[in-house]
């Protein structure tokens, strides 16, 4: 059961629309249909407490920049006493398109620097995953430049569906299970 929702990202307005922060922008998606704003500042974490089908759920936002990611959840964990299968990550994905989001139970980081971070801090690889495409550049130097450049007014249709579709992934997978949410998630989105 899903008991911490972490949403990957920069903190700060510099990388708010980032390709990087399409994790903060889903939770932050999450937060808004669920209504809640406020937040306390712990863990090295923005910390937001939502009920969900009568459970409680820690949703947060490290904010200890994306490569470091590791040490806020690792506080996390700590400070709340759960295990590492008790949480979600959401993070972007250079290898799915934009308009794919797959959720996956457990695997390595793909070569995710934020999710790297957590896996060597929390020492386990063993937590859920929805990750978020964002696609990858024609030139592969261009990778850094490409993450952290906001998405084109072109995609933001797109974006906005995915977002949509994300948020209700978790939600889903808060209200059943995420094994019983597995189609839902994986299946491409509609802009």
């Amino acid at each position: 059961m899903v008991k911490l929702l972490v949403g990957l990202g920069n903190p700060g307005k510099k990388y708010e629309k980032t390709r990087h922060n399409v994790g903060f922008m889903v939770v932050d998606e999450f937060l808004k249909k669920l209504r809640v704003k406020d937040y306390s500042e712990e863990c090295l974490s923005h910390v937001y407490k939502v009920r969900v089908s009568g459970k409680e759920v820690i949703v947060a936002k490290p904010q200890t920049y994306m490569n470091n990611s590791g040490l806020a959840v690792l506080n996390l964990l700590e400070e709340y006493d759960l295990r590492p299968e008790d949480m979600m990550v959401v993070y972007d994905d250079l290898d799915l398109p934009l308009g794919r989001i797959k959720l996956r139970l457990e695997g390595s980081s793909g070569g995710h620097h934020g999710v790297e971070s957590i896996i060597r801090e929390i020492k386990a690889d063993n937590f859920i995953r929805l990750r978020v495409g964002i696609g990858r550049p024609k030139d592969k130097n261009k990778v850094v430049d490409y993450v952290l450049s906001p998405f084109s007014e072109e995609e933001e249709g797109l974006l906005y569906a995915v977002l949509s579709r994300s948020s209700e992934c978790i939600l889903r997978c808060l209200e059943t299970s995420p094994e019983s949410s597995m189609n839902f998630c994986n299946a491409p989105v509609v802009g």
